[in-house]
């Protein structure tokens, strides 16, 4: 049960850190979680993906390139 809660607690965590800044407690426990479970490793990858393809997209859309 432990687990799951600092597994839930990981990705609110990794979901916070596309908005804000997180503070160095909260990055010094969410390196270190991360370096323990790979599961919650995946999930801070997917997110790192989904949020490059966003910000590309959202580049695209404000600078349209003539062709």
């Amino acid at each position: 049960m432990k687990k799951m809660s600092s597994c839930k607690h990981a990705t609110e965590l990794m979901s916070q850190k596309q908005d804000r800044e997180l503070s160095f407690k909260e990055q010094t426990w969410l390196i270190t979680h991360l370096s323990l479970c790979a599961n919650c490793r995946r999930f801070n990858k997917q997110l790192d993906i989904i949020g490059k393809a966003c910000e590309e997209r959202r580049e695209e859309l404000e600078n349209p390139e003539t062709k």
